[in-house]
């Protein structure tokens, strides 16, 4: 399926003040990969996912989504693709019903009602979130909302899902539920996270990246497992394999 990886070649990027940001980034991540991206705040994890979704634009580089080249033209092609769900997840959530937040994509987009329909159902019950449709967004719980946030991307069903700290400000059980979920998901999956013990149980694969640039990228079992790579990375082994 070419339309389904991510690509990104010779990527840098630097803020309006000169500092440098992103500094050489290069991977590939194909159809079907959940890919954990790590690193200590400031590592550039936030701006490759502005990059990502053309939310700025690289300085010199290019990304490709499958076999189109990301450029202001081709951005709405992309975006139907590709699927972000906000580390904050009301910025996600603002109308009067789930059922509206999770219409409002196809809706926007001019599907007809029937077709709207089909797809909040489907992703409703894709995250076991059937039975909040009805319900005020501000009357949920914060893995309720996660998990409605999701199925807001899941309507459009893209072919790429991409989280930002997915499970921030979970709690126990709400986490544990959303791990569960994503496990349960076929689509390529990319997420950026502090979350090492998440990392472990849903990524098959880990991108660190210190100071704008790819320190490591391979297998999470064993970049996880290397202690003086994370901790040079200002990062900790997962709480689950820990002495």
């Amino acid at each position: 399926m070419s339309h389904h990886f991510v690509e990104c070649k010779d990527i840098y990027y630097s803020y309006p003040d000169g500092k440098k940001a992103i500094n050489g980034i290069n991977f590939r991540i194909n159809h079907g990969e959940s890919v954990g991206i790590v690193g200590a705040n400031g590592a550039g994890k936030s701006t490759l996912l502005n990059l990502l979704f053309g939310i700025v634009s690289p300085m010199k580089g290019s990304i490709n989504i499958g076999d189109i080249p990301m450029t202001k033209k081709t951005l709405p092609i992309i975006r139907q693709r590709m699927g972000l769900v906000f580390q904050d997840v009301d910025n996600q959530l603002f109308m009067p019903s789930v059922y509206d937040d999770v219409a409002f994509g196809a809706r926007n987009y001019k599907f007809d009602e029937d077709e709207v329909k089909r797809r909040v159902l489907k992703a409703l019950e894709t995250v076991g979130c059937l039975h909040l449709k009805d319900k005020p967004p501000y009357r949920l719980s914060g893995g309720e909302k996660r998990s409605v946030a999701i199925a807001t991307v899941l309507s459009m069903e893209p072919d790429i899902l991409v989280m930002d700290e997915p499970t921030a400000e979970l709690d126990p059980k709400s986490r544990r539920n959303l791990m569960k979920l994503l496990k349960e998901l076929n689509h390529t999956r990319i997420i950026t996270t502090h979350d090492m013990d998440m990392v472990w149980e849903t990524c098959e694969r880990t991108i660190i990246i210190k100071d704008g640039t790819i320190i490591a990228d391979g297998l999470t079992k064993e970049i996880l497992c290397n202690k003086e790579l994370l901790e040079s990375s200002c990062l900790e082994m997962p709480l689950c394999i820990q002495d």
